[in-house]
């Protein structure tokens, strides 16, 4: 637990870092840099997005927030977007800060529902986001019909608050 959580903008330099890392861990399970539908997230459509470093300032793990538009999974709803961790820091339970601060900061944004897509070739990924409280959920938006795609959901309501 000696980690800094921290917004940054969706273009900082280590949110950028960890992003091309996590593409390219997914380019490889997946066996193409095709595995994702719908339109990339980008700055213009992710106003949250958070970054966490390790105590020497590296950056370790990161996620951000989309809102929704109001037809595709119900009212008030984002998705999380870009969840990652660099494998040296999986299992010390960064990801589940970083999922927990996401989730504050969807009910600051006035969000009832958090969704989030991950894919069949995830497991590890799958895992996690049933361990900490969320439910398959039909697939939506541009994941509909996909194949390698699984969303799961959680209302904000749901949540609970971090220890202080």
């Amino acid at each position: 637990m000696n980690w800094k959580i921290a917004p940054v903008d969706y273009d900082h330099p280590d949110a950028d870092r960890l992003r091309r890392e996590q593409r390219r861990e997914l380019d490889a399970r997946y066996g193409s840099s095709d595995h994702e539908p719908g339109i990339p997230p980008s700055a213009d459509d992710v106003p949250v997005f958070l970054v966490a470093t390790d105590p020497s300032g590296r950056a370790i793990a990161c996620g951000g927030l989309r809102p929704l538009d109001d037809t595709v999974v119900g009212a008030h709803s984002v998705e999380i977007k870009r969840m990652y961790v660099v494998p040296q820091a999986r299992g010390t339970g960064v990801a589940t800060a970083v999922l927990r601060a996401l989730e504050a900061a969807a009910a600051t944004l006035g969000a009832h529902r958090v969704v989030l897509e991950t894919g069949t070739q995830q497991p590890d990924a799958i895992r996690f986001y049933e361990r900490e409280g969320y439910e398959s959920i039909p697939l939506f938006g541009s994941y509909i019909g996909g194949a390698e795609s699984v969303c799961f959901g959680r209302p904000v309501s749901a949540v609970t608050p971090a220890a202080p």
